[in-house]
């Protein structure tokens, strides 16, 4: 994912965790956030939602990536993302949805 965001020209920063994830949110204020549903610490449902409790970060788009489908898309949503890719990932609608969400 990350090779394929860089290659296109897009800045990245990788969080190891959905704690991490919060930090790195605060630290760099990006432009998009991509939010996987499975991991460690902290899943990415709880993720976004810690961090659309801060008002400073809650105009920052995030696309939730899972292999879980339809079983998470609609606590993804519920949760402050603006939209849920699956996985695996079809990067032209990746592509669609991040230029979507940064115009």
């Amino acid at each position: 994912m990350a090779v394929y965001l860089t290659m296109n020209e897009f800045q990245v920063v990788e969080a190891a965790n959905g704690a991490e994830a919060i930090e790195m949110a605060f630290e760099h204020r990006p432009d998009l956030i991509l939010m996987d549903i499975a991991m460690p610490v902290l899943d990415g449902i709880d993720s976004t939602k810690a961090i659309r409790q801060h008002e400073e970060l809650r105009h920052i788009p995030i696309v939730c990536l899972t292999a879980f489908g339809d079983l998470y898309e609609e606590r993804a949503m519920e949760a402050g993302c603006a939209e849920v890719a699956a996985k695996p990932v079809d990067f032209n609608k990746l592509d669609l949805m991040i230029r979507h969400h940064m115009s």
